[in-house]
């Protein structure tokens, strides 16, 4: 931007490798035959069909290159790469002509320095590698002629760009409004009043008073859209009772989980290690002689507890320090003892002692185990069969009469989750589902299968009253609370607006001290802190809150302060509003260069090389 200047050699150096990178990258691949040369022209500099390939297939590469998946042209084309490569390219040639125009390059010697000076065209020696230089052009596609053209009007476009841009800066002023904005704090009063703080308690509704409430606010009462769905469903559970497990399957299992199921004595351990013996000492005699603690040791080390941790640990994993710290009791620290680290001390935080589960303990989740996993196979080799009947025309009443398959029926809307809906994949199918779509089997997460069926859909729609009635009587009567709390606060306004007037009015205050417009305050409605902020200093408020009122006072007004938090936040704002600024003043001058060199693309040329991508 305006104020980083700009760089030849960066600029060279990006140019270069996008250069190489397509090149070497297989660029032969899109095969322009013909005479085909140019895609059109923007003033009196060409757009060549390479520069406009080599910049398309640039942009591909780096996307993919981001998502580490193939982009396909034609998505490309969907996400309007292509016309953003086409705009980017008109608009530097553009700049090109304008430069020209005005007389701006690079001379000779710049332009050989530049050339020199990028490192990719370096020997080994450090010094410039004239035939790397023509090996690295040659492979990219592009004459030294043609490469060295570009460098010159990259530089003389970054020449007009630093023109346009230098010195350009917003007033402080702005920035200054924004933090004082951001900044600004303010300390206020509140309290809470709820149903109990009723002077009487509020009578019930009548039915005439429930529906006219309804009628008047049926927005807040209505049922999302739906679609109504018929399903047959098989679950591995509905199949268990076709299930056996052989006695010697289950011993089998058993003895392939011994590992959980006999388990030896165990300890939850720490380890500290020690770069050396004699570090590994020294902190052994703090513990014993200078009443240090192995938190503390740690803590020296620039460690947390959760890097010592071992969690639970059996004998033989602490190779040589097992026995000693298997004999330690609870919270004791022993050592300096040897580790594959290095000389450590260990803390014994608890003992876990040797577990066993006989067999027959064990077998009843044994046989459930094995059993789900066979009536999951049976479903799936029961699923083609199911699945050929639906195609043969049977409908989902009919399995449910000729299979196991469960029917059932659902309003399913985006928010349903119960039941069969609790699976992805029937919400997923679900969601997809139209009227045109025959039943099929699906697979669930737990190897269940399902088909389905639309029988209707439905727009969201207002709930009926009588389904509807306790929800409206529950709004009735938060909103005849509000009202009514609402009424008796604003009778209490000057009292509130004094001095201690919270507590001769009956009520607990809470203070709020130096926040800003993003702080929190828990218990009080969404808009709270704006409410805040639109008061004036000394002010009283009644805020709605659900089936309460807050009733807030503000006390009093800080501006932003000029702390280094805020001169910090000040420098940034500005050094934004000036970037912005002057990316603002080159769009609208690069605008007006474009529209004067007047661009002619001829978009057959353009179709050509676009013919060319995969």
């Amino acid at each position: 931007m305006a104020k980083k200047g700009f760089s030849f050699s960066k600029t060279a150096v990006w140019a270069l490798m996008a250069l190489l990178i397509l090149g070497l990258g297989g660029f032969g691949a899109i095969n322009l035959s013909g005479n085909l040369r140019s895609i059109g022209t923007v003033g009196d500099k060409s757009i060549s069909v390479d520069q406009y390939a080599r910049q398309l297939q640039q942009e591909i590469r780096a996307i993919e290159a981001q998502t580490g998946e193939s982009l396909p042209f034609a998505r490309a084309q969907e996400m309007g790469l292509d016309r953003a490569v086409l705009q980017r390219i008109v608009r530097n040639r553009a700049l090109d002509h304008e430069a020209d125009e005005m007389g701006i390059s690079i001379g000779d010697a710049t332009l050989r320095d530049e050339i020199v000076a990028i490192s990719a065209f370096q020997g080994i020696d450090g010094n410039f590698d004239r035939e790397g230089y023509r090996f690295a052009l040659q492979q990219s596609g592009m004459s030294e002629a043609e490469f060295e053209r570009s460098i010159r009007e990259e530089a003389a476009r970054g020449l007009l760009q630093r023109a346009i841009l230098g010195g350009v800066s917003m007033p402080d002023t702005y920035a200054r409004t924004l933090v004082d904005y951001v900044a600004e704090e303010r300390s206020f009063t509140w309290a809470r009043l709820s149903e109990d703080d009723l002077d009487a308690p509020l009578p019930a509704a009548t039915e005439d008073e429930l529906r006219a409430y309804y009628d008047a606010n049926t927005d807040d009462f209505m049922l999302p859209a739906s679609k109504s769905i018929t399903y047959a469903w098989l679950a591995p559970e509905d199949l268990l009772d076709e299930v056996e497990v052989p006695e010697e399957e289950l011993r089998a299992e058993y003895d392939a989980r011994s590992n959980e199921y006999d388990q030896p004595e165990r300890r939850l351990v720490e380890r500290l290690v020690f770069a050396d013996q004699e570090a590994a000492d020294r902190a052994a005699a703090a513990l014993e002689v200078d009443g240090t603690t192995f938190e503390a040791l740690v803590e020296e080390r620039g460690l947390a507890l959760a890097d010592v941790d071992l969690g639970d640990v059996a004998k033989s994993d602490l190779d040589g320090a097992g026995d000693a710290v298997f004999a330690a009791e609870s919270g004791d620290i022993v050592g300096p003892l040897p580790s594959s680290l290095g000389p450590a001390l260990f803390r014994v935080n608890a003992i876990l002692p040797a577990q066993h589960v006989p067999f027959e303990e064990a077998r009843d989740v044994l046989e459930e185990t094995l059993a789900i996993s066979r009536a999951t196979r049976a479903v799936e080799a029961r699923a083609q069969e199911i699945d050929d009947q639906l195609a043969g025309g049977a409908t989902l009443e009919d399995l449910a009469q000729e299979t196991k398959m469960r029917l059932g029926t659902i309003d399913w809307t985006q928010d349903s989750s119960e039941g069969i809906a609790a699976y992805g994949a029937f919400r997923e199918a679900a969601a997809g589902l139209s009227a045109n779509d025959f039943p099929q089997i699906d697979q669930l997460e737990d190897g269940g299968i399902f088909a389905m069926r639309l029988d209707e859909t439905k727009d969201a729609r207002a709930e009926p009253f009588e389904a509807a009635r306790d929800a409206v009587e529950a709004a009735w009567r938060n909103a005849q609370i509000v009202e009514a709390l609402t009424e008796k606060a604003e009778s209490l306004t000057e009292t509130l607006a004094e001095e201690g007037g919270f507590e001769a009015a009956g009520l607990t205050p809470q203070l709020g001290e130096g926040l800003t417009r993003s702080s929190y305050v828990d218990g009080t409605p969404d808009d709270f802190m704006d409410q805040v902020f639109d008061l004036d200093e000394g002010g009283v408020a009644v805020l709605p809150a659900g089936d309460s009122v807050v009733v807030l006072r503000l006390d009093a007004v800080a501006p932003a302060g000029e702390d280094d938090q805020t001169q910090a936040l000040m420098d940034r704002l500005s050094q934004q509003l000036d970037q912005a600024l002057a990316q603002g003043l080159f769009d609208i001058y690069s605008n007006a260069v474009m529209r004067g060199a007047d661009p002619q693309i001829d978009q057959r040329a353009i179709n050509a090389v676009h013919v060319n991508f995969p």
